[in-house]
């Protein structure tokens, strides 16, 4: 089924128009739920990247005269 004719089926079952159902985000439901990967924030890296710009630039020197 096309995304236009899953549009069109659900606009006369509801009686909006189909401009309004396709703005809502209808599509087709697979066959199996997909499984999403875990997600996971790494603290240690997070806290490296905040705090590396400091540690990025070179220590401040005086300059000698």
């Amino acid at each position: 089924m096309r995304q236009r004719d899953l549009n069109r089926s659900i606009a006369r079952s509801t009686g909006e128009s189909v401009t309004t159902i396709s703005r809502m985000g209808f599509v087709p439901l697979l066959p199996e739920p997909s499984q999403r990967e875990p997600r996971f924030l790494d603290w240690d890296q997070l806290e490296l990247l905040r705090n590396g710009g400091a540690l990025a630039h070179r220590p401040f020197r005086y300059r000698r005269s």
